[in-house]
C-alpha cells in the first residue's frame, strides 16, 4: 500500500510507535525513525524489517525537547532531497496527578513535547509537502483531550490543544493536498498501561463496549489506512480507537 513511500516517524522505538514503523514498513515504506534512544535490539529490528520488506529505515537519534537539535535533524532530512510523503508525529509522554499535585515545569514538560514539538515538526515539513502538493500528516492524540478525568488536566490538555491544531492546520493545508487528521487512542496495551493496577484494568474493560482493552496493532492499522489512497478524502478528523467507551 505504501511502496517507495517516505515516512518521518517519532517515538517508534517502542509501544504503538514501533508497532506503526513495523506495519509500515510491511507495506513497502521507506522510514526515518526518530527516537530518544537507539539500542542494539532497535537496530536489529530495523536490519530485519529492511531485509524482509526491501525498504530503507534509517535510526535517528534526537531529543525532541532540543530545539536546535531538533531543526538541524530536520535539516538534514530535508538535505537528503527525497519526498517526504508523510509525517507521524507519535512521541509523547503521560503525566497523571491532581492539578494541587503538579507542578508548572511538569505542566510545561508535557505540553513541550504533546504540542509544541510536534507544531515544530510541522511547521517545517509542512513546508516541502506544501512545495510537493501533497502530503499526509498524522497527529497522535488521545481520548484523554476528548473526555475530562480527574487527574488528567495536564495530559488531557496537551492532547486536546493536539487536537485543536490538528483540525486548524486540516485547514490551512488542505489547498496544498495535504491532509491532517489525528487519532485518539483509548486504553492500549502498552509499557505506559503495564504498571496500571488490577482494579484500574478491570474499571476500563467494565466501561469499554467490546470488554477489552485495545492492542497495539490496533492503533497502527488505522494509521495504515490513514496512510492510504483509501482515505484520500478523510481530512481534519479525529478518529477514536477506544473500543467503544
Amino acid at each position: 500500500m505504501l511502496r517507495n513511500k517516505n515516512v518521518l516517524i517519532t517515538g517508534c522505538n517502542r509501544g504503538i510507535g514501533l508497532s506503526i514503523m513495523r506495519l509500515l514498513a510491511e507495506h513497502g515504506a521507506n522510514i526515518w525513525a526518530c527516537c530518544r534512544t537507539i539500542n542494539d535490539a532497535f537496530l536489529e529490528d530495523i536490519s530485519e524489517l529492511e531485509r524482509i520488506y526491501d525498504v530503507s529505515i534509517k535510526a535517528i537519534q534526537v531529543e525532541l525537547t532540543d530545539s536546535i537539535l531538533l531543526a538541524r535533524t530536520l535539516d538534514a532530512i530535508i538535505a537528503e532531497k527525497r519526498s517526504i510523503d508523510i509525517l507521524i508525529n507519535n512521541a509523547g509522554i503521560t503525566a497523571t496527578a491532581l492539578l494541587q499535585q503538579t507542578s508548572m515545569e511538569e505542566i510545561r514538560k508535557v505540553f513541550d513535547i504533546n504540542y509544541f514539538v510536534p507544531l515544530a515538526i510541522i511547521k517545517k515539513i509542512s513546508k516541502i509537502m506544501i512545495r510537493q502538493r501533497d502530503g499526509i500528516i498524522i497527529n497522535m492524540a488521545s481520548v484523554a483531550g476528548i473526555e475530562h478525568q480527574p487527574g488528567r488536566v495536564a495530559y488531557g490538555s496537551s492532547k486536546a490543544a493536539l487536537i485543536w491544531a490538528t483540525q486548524g492546520l486540516a485547514k490551512e493545508l488542505g489547498a496544498f493536498n495535504i491532509r491532517v487528521n489525528a487519532i485518539a487512542p483509548g486504553a492500549v496495551k502498552t509499557e505506559m498501561t503495564a504498571g496500571y493496577s488490577e482494579d484500574k484494568i478491570k474499571k476500563i474493560i467494565a466501561e469499554t463496549a467490546l470488554h477489552r482493552m485495545g492492542d497495539m496493532i490496533d492503533i497502527a492499522n488505522v494509521v495504515l489506512f490513514l496512510c492510504s489512497k483509501e482515505a484520500s478524502f478523510i481530512n481534519g478528523q479525529v478518529i477514536k480507537v477506544d473500543g467503544g467507551r
